[in-house]
């Protein structure tokens, strides 16, 4: 996500409440875990055909597993609109895809732009989705609900907005990714400040529609001078294992180059950066992998990713969404 800054007094008086929290504490059980990533040298989901509705990109998975089936709630951009469409699939691997299903409502106050690049995960067998939306220069956080996963239900918008003038979120926010840990949903999210950063950040919330925010937020800081991520960092995905919360997420160099690196923590908020970083190996990934989700492929970790072979910040990258597995590596 890229934007400037432009305030609305509809932004500024939505809000959202602040608090002091952390995800449930882990105990730490294996320090010197690390994971290696095999990615498959194909893509798995191509973007469309011209005049497709995802003919541009094809780009931010989100996958669940529900009955012994795939979702794949993916983002397309057809060159003017990013939406949200659905691919399924028996293996996780050979997907269909079955359309748009999820478009921008300005009469909701969303604009035409987007209603995409969102997160989905299952809650009383029902498919509950955070997706951005709102103006290109200054997005915000909507969410809607399915029981089919291809006719949507939107709560208001937004259920989460910028934070207050001169806050590291107060220009925009974008690529959320939830967890449930306990009672919580817990979002990790790009906020965007007026001077262009993009940091992540984390809120909390009982019903998926009020947030509380981190106070201490950001959670996470751009990178020394010529590291992978000195530009800008996004699109989180948190998992847990071995007394660790996880994260894998983007960060974007100096020639616009994004790269997948790795963090983890022990109680969601405080986290340490890695040192691995994952590339595109293949033409088709070559500028750009990102977008990760995360989640079980025959029994072990996975990671759909978006792909491109252009260097750019938010679009037209020819984008593809590929898979990869995260193989635990143990000390012996």
């Amino acid at each position: 996500m890229r934007a400037t800054c432009l305030f609305g007094l509809s932004l500024l008086l939505l809000g959202c409440g602040y608090s002091d929290f952390r995800l449930p504490e882990l105990v730490m059980a294996e320090p010197r875990l690390h994971y290696e990533w095999a990615p498959r040298d194909a893509p798995v989901l191509p973007h469309g055909h011209p005049g497709d509705w995802d003919s541009h990109d094809a780009l931010n998975p989100s996958v669940v597993e529900r009955g012994g089936a795939y979702f794949n709630f993916y983002s397309g951009f057809d060159g003017q609109t990013w939406r949200t469409g659905l691919a399924t699939s028996a293996d996780g691997l050979a997907w269909k895809k079955e359309g748009a299903i999820l478009s921008p409502d300005p009469r909701a106050g969303e604009a035409a732009y987007i209603a995409a690049n969102g997160s989905a995960v299952l809650e009383a067998n029902q498919f509950w989705y955070w997706y951005q939306a709102g103006p290109k220069d200054s997005p915000s956080l909507g969410m809607a609900r399915s029981t089919d996963g291809r006719t949507w239900r939107k709560a208001r918008f937004p259920v989460m907005s910028h934070g207050p003038r001169g806050s590291w979120d107060e220009c925009g926010l974008a690529d959320p990714y939830v967890i449930k840990v306990g009672g919580y949903f817990y979002l990790f999210y790009l906020g965007q400040d007026r001077a262009r950063r993009q940091r992540l950040g984390v809120a909390r919330s009982f019903d998926g529609e009020h947030w509380e925010k981190q106070r201490t937020n950001p959670i996470m800081e751009l990178g020394a001078y010529g590291a992978f991520d000195e530009m800008g960092l996004g699109e989180p995905a948190v998992w847990i294992s071995q007394g660790f919360y996880w994260m894998l997420y983007t960060g974007r160099d100096a020639q616009q180059i994004r790269r997948l690196g790795m963090a983890r923590s022990t109680d969601g908020v405080h986290w340490q950066k890695l040192a691995q970083v994952f590339e595109g190996k293949q033409p088709w990934n070559s500028k750009v992998i990102c977008d990760p989700t995360i989640g079980l492929l025959g029994g072990r970790l996975a990671v759909w990713f978006g792909g491109g072979d252009a260097p750019s910040p938010d679009e037209n990258l020819n984008g593809q969404i590929g898979v990869a597995m995260l193989r635990e590596v143990r000390p012996r």
